[in-house]
């Protein structure tokens, strides 16, 4: 017996019917009873029919009575592979109708078949089109279960949980704005936990990940975003084994549908949020044996690769340097050499935030004057020049490839596969700074950002700042640092 929610609502197929059903023609209470409650007829991989098929193939049972044939499956195939199997080794007794072992019966069962998956095509079409429709009609479909409210079944829509708006607000101003209480994603994960803080579904600890999930999500803007994943085909992912499970796709975002919603935030703390998350995952890099003030800020400004900081011996004496040359194995980019010593670039970079701490009006002017520079259009049309530049020559070689004049096959694919690796690094690096102008913020937000900053500075003593209070400062003033052999440039946020 199989029972989906959706044919009891159109068929009236209830479980206690069809057993009834099947009662009645076994005539006997001598028989097992295979149940498979609630699953979907889309997938053979269900518990009641797996254990039916093991004993037919150990001899426990010899007969078997089922009310329709689309009980095994809703998928023609499946029918005729499930019916094709147990007929080796038991009779097969339909409570709707016999079919024969004739090409006329055969025909029909097939037809019966073809049509029971035609039924479940067109009643997942209803059921989407249904939800859809709603959607489109403002309502919320389902209660995705978003921290910070409540879902009105009846009325389809969301309203707010005090409760949890406030600690929504919370996450939203620990990330986005200085404080001594958490920093980062997973400071702030520990923080809630510390504070016996339950999560959604009651859970008492909070993880980095269910925290950058919040703050990515644009529905405390109020704005809740509808039929934005395609999960065609997962509908038996708990039955599958591992590599099988289907997994879910976003759709395009012109498909997704926009449903008003309560605010919590603002959408300029929200897009001040995407900022910084864009840069989280190296400004909040787990920390090494050796601290560095700009770890995960420095980037040569030749290679484009990130400048992580090391320990240098140079005659018997260790020195701490940002270098760009990456040594770990399968590193595309092993960087053009740069190097500078940690004193040097720490002192630049430090003083030139000091500075504009300590006079309001200078950091208003390097805001302005690092929206003025449009450095990210000037690095992006250098960056699309260079991949131009470097098609072109994989074209060139290709065409030498093909020309046999003499060029031996392997060099030929030595420097394929390194202009093809170039071509990757140069595609991140466009894709990294579209991204960062799409999220960047006009003047005024920026503004506003270093603002905060600046109230948060003049609270501490200048005098008896720790490594710490230098290193969050920086962190919150200055999004990047680019070193060349000619210049230290410092981006702001």
């Amino acid at each position: 017996m199989r029972v989906s929610t959706e044919e009891q609502a159109k068929h009236g197929y209830s479980l206690t019917d069809q057993l009834k059903r099947c009662r009645e023609k076994a005539q006997s209470n001598d028989i097992l009873e295979y149940i498979d409650d609630g699953y979907s007829g889309e997938f053979l991989e269900r518990p009641a029919l797996e254990r039916l098929r093991k004993d037919v193939r150990d001899g426990i049972i010899d007969k078997i009575i089922i009310n329709d044939p689309d009980r095994w499956s809703r998928n023609l195939m499946n029918q005729l592979v499930v019916t094709d199997e147990l007929e080796k080794r038991a009779k097969i007794i339909f409570v709707n109708g016999e079919y024969d072992k004739t090409p006329e019966g055969r025909l029909f069962y097939q037809m019966r078949g073809a049509i029971s998956e035609f039924e479940k095509a067109k009643i997942n079409e209803r059921m989407s089109r249904g939800r859809k429709t709603k959607a489109e009609g403002g309502k919320v479909v389902k209660n995705n279960f978003t921290y910070g409210y409540n879902y009105d079944k009846e009325n389809g829509m969301l309203l707010i949980n005090d409760d949890e708006a406030r600690v929504v607000q919370l996450i939203f101003n620990l990330f986005t704005q200085p404080n001594e209480i958490a920093e980062g994603i997973n400071g702030i994960a520990m923080y809630l936990t510390s504070q016996k803080i339950p999560t959604k579904r009651g859970a008492k600890v909070w993880h980095k990940q269910v925290v950058r999930q919040i703050l990515m999500n644009e529905t405390y803007t109020g704005k809740f975003a509808q039929n934005k994943w395609d999960t065609e085909g997962m509908l038996g992912n708990k039955h599958k084994p591992k590599g099988e499970k289907v997994p879910i796709k976003m759709r395009p975002k012109e498909e997704w549908i926009w449903v008003d919603c309560p605010q919590i935030i603002t959408e300029f703390q929200f897009e001040q949020a995407q900022k910084l998350l864009g840069e989280a995952r190296r400004r909040y890099a787990k920390s090494g044996n050796r601290k560095y003030l700009l770890s995960g800020l420095v980037r040569c400004g030749q290679c484009e690769n990130t400048m992580t900081g090391r320990r240098q011996k140079n005659w018997n004496t260790y020195k701490l340097e940002y270098s760009d040359i990456k040594n770990t194995a399968g590193a595309k980019n092993k960087g053009c050499g740069m190097r500078i010593a940690c004193d040097t670039l720490d002192t630049i970079v430090w003083d030139r935030v000091h500075m504009w701490l300590s006079q309001p009006e200078e950091i208003a002017a390097a805001s302005m004057e690092e929206t003025q520079d449009s450095f990210a259009d000037q690095e992006l049309e250098r960056i699309e020049n260079d991949l131009e530049k470097t098609k072109a020559a994989r074209k060139r070689l290709i065409k030498l490839f093909s020309s046999d004049i003499g060029m031996g096959e392997e060099e030929i694919r030595e420097e394929l596969k390194e202009l093809a690796d170039k071509e990757e690094v140069l595609k991140q690096r466009h894709a990294e700074l579209t991204a960062e102008m799409e999220n960047v913020q006009n003047y005024e937000s920026s503004r506003n950002l270093l603002k905060e900053t600046l109230e948060y500075y003049l609270t501490l003593n200048p005098d008896e700042l720790t490594f710490e209070d230098k290193q969050n400062l920086i962190r919150r003033v200055v999004r990047e640092v680019r070193v060349t052999k000619d210049e230290v440039n410092i981006i702001t946020f």
